[in-house]
């Protein structure tokens, strides 16, 4: 059977060999820091789409918590690279996490930093076309509750909530609400919506700007789409044409309703995107050969 290697605290190791102790600060506090990056195929071979800068703000994150990252960007660059090469894996989900050790007590100061990097295939997240979403009961975390931009681990337990709110609604996915009632972003994916010719998407502020969000924002210029960054309320739902989540496991997925709003059946502009999106990270588009790492 082949084995899974991760890296960790600076070597390749089995996965089953990666042992945390119990009484492991980011386990009972969430003080971690992590990032979700995607490994495609291409005619290349394998590329990992903007590593460097999921990795600026893997390290962003971390700076956040406190955490004097004992590795250099280049190295967990290099780290990553290697791993998957190791496993042997032409398409793959990265998920590298900076975590403090063993220690009890809400403070982290003095507790040991480790850093570990897994790979594994893993398909499109929410699984379907168009998916439903349901506007949970949970708001997003206050834009004051932390540092919005960083991806950390205790955060997600908002994520968590609405996800399960969801489930019990029937729904694919969750929608959070910020504090002041407008639509922030998914419990795992940034938000957008379509009329006519332009594109509409919550301000930063209450929402993680994602990388995929970023992406998709020059692709859609690109192709000569107005994009606005706006406050968008529920009660505003009916006078768009298309919605689409973006995220990096999700990549871009066509909402076909949320809650009783229910969006066109054809979402030829997000149809547009996800194809223009996936042949870039699929190497197809020279214009978007920077955003691409191969591993040799």
């Amino acid at each position: 059977m082949k084995k899974n290697f991760v890296w960790f605290d600076g070597k390749f190791i089995p996965l089953e060999a990666a042992r945390v102790p119990l009484l492991n600060h980011s386990l009972h506090y969430g003080s971690a820091a992590f990032e979700g990056i995607r490994c495609y195929d291409t005619p290349d071979g394998p590329a990992i789409f903007r590593l460097k800068t999921h990795v600026d703000r893997l390290f962003h994150s971390a700076e956040v918590l406190g955490m004097k990252i004992p590795y250099s960007r280049e190295t967990v660059i290099e780290a990553t690279k290697g791993l998957i090469k190791k496993n042997g894996l032409p398409e793959c989900y990265i998920r590298p996490i900076i975590f403090y050790g063993d220690k009890m007590g809400l403070s982290p100061v003095g507790a040991p930093i480790n850093f570990a990097i897994a790979v594994w295939p893993w398909g499109k997240y929410l699984g379907h076309d168009k998916v439903s979403a349901h506007i949970a009961k949970f708001i997003r975390l206050h834009h004051r509750s932390g540092v919005m931009s960083a991806k950390i681990s205790g955060y997600y337990f908002n994520s968590i909530l609405a996800s399960l709110d969801a489930t019990k609604n029937k729904a694919d996915e969750a929608l959070l609400l910020d504090d002041r009632g407008c639509i922030a972003e998914g419990p795992g994916e940034n938000i957008f919506f379509v009329r006519g010719k332009t594109l509409f998407t919550p301000k930063k502020g209450s929402i993680l700007p994602g990388i995929t969000r970023d992406s998709i924002i020059k692709i859609a210029k690109d192709l000569d789409y107005k994009v606005v960054e706006k406050d968008i309320r529920p009660s505003e739902l009916a006078k768009y044409d298309e919605a689409f989540f973006t995220g990096t496991a999700a990549e871009v997925t066509t909402i076909g309703k949320i809650n009783r709003a229910v969006f066109s059946k054809k979402s030829k502009i997000s149809a547009e995107l996800s194809k223009t999106y996936l042949d870039a990270v699929h190497g197809k588009i020279k214009k978007y050969q920077p955003w691409l790492d191969y591993i040799k």
